[in-house]
C-alpha cells in the first residue's frame, strides 16, 4: 500500500514539474514576443516623428514655393523663365570625338 502511495505521489509530483517547465519555456517564448514587439514599436514612433516633421514642413510656405518653382515651372513676379537643355556627357563625347571606328568599338567593350 505504501509503494502504491509513493508512486502516486510520485507521478503527480512529475505532472507538476512538468506543468511549471512548460510555464518557464512559455514565460520565456513571450518575454522574447514582447522584446520584439518593444522593438517595432520603437521603430514605428521614429518613423511617425519623421513622418509628422515631413507633414509640418509640407505645410510651410517655404516648401509650396519651392515646389511651384521646380515642379510646376512657376516664377514669382520681375522673375523670368530660363530653361537651360541638359546634355549628356555621352553626346558631348560623340561630338568631340574624331577616333576611328574600330577604336571606339574598343573603348565601348573594354574601357
Amino acid at each position: 500500500m505504501k509503494k502504491i502511495i509513493f508512486i502516486i505521489i510520485v507521478v503527480i509530483l512529475l505532472f507538476i514539474i512538468n506543468n511549471l517547465v512548460n510555464s518557464v519555456f512559455n514565460i520565456w517564448q513571450k518575454k522574447d514576443f514582447v522584446t520584439q514587439a518593444q522593438k517595432e514599436l520603437d521603430f514605428q514612433k521614429q518613423e511617425n516623428q519623421r513622418l509628422k516633421s515631413a507633414l509640418s514642413y509640407s505645410q510651410t510656405q517655404e516648401f509650396i514655393e519651392r515646389e511651384a518653382r521646380d515642379k510646376l515651372f512657376m516664377v514669382k513676379e520681375g522673375e523670368q523663365k530660363v530653361l537651360i537643355p541638359q546634355e549628356s556627357e555621352n553626346s558631348q563625347e560623340i561630338l568631340k570625338d574624331n577616333d576611328p571606328n574600330w577604336k571606339k568599338w574598343w573603348n565601348l567593350f573594354f574601357k
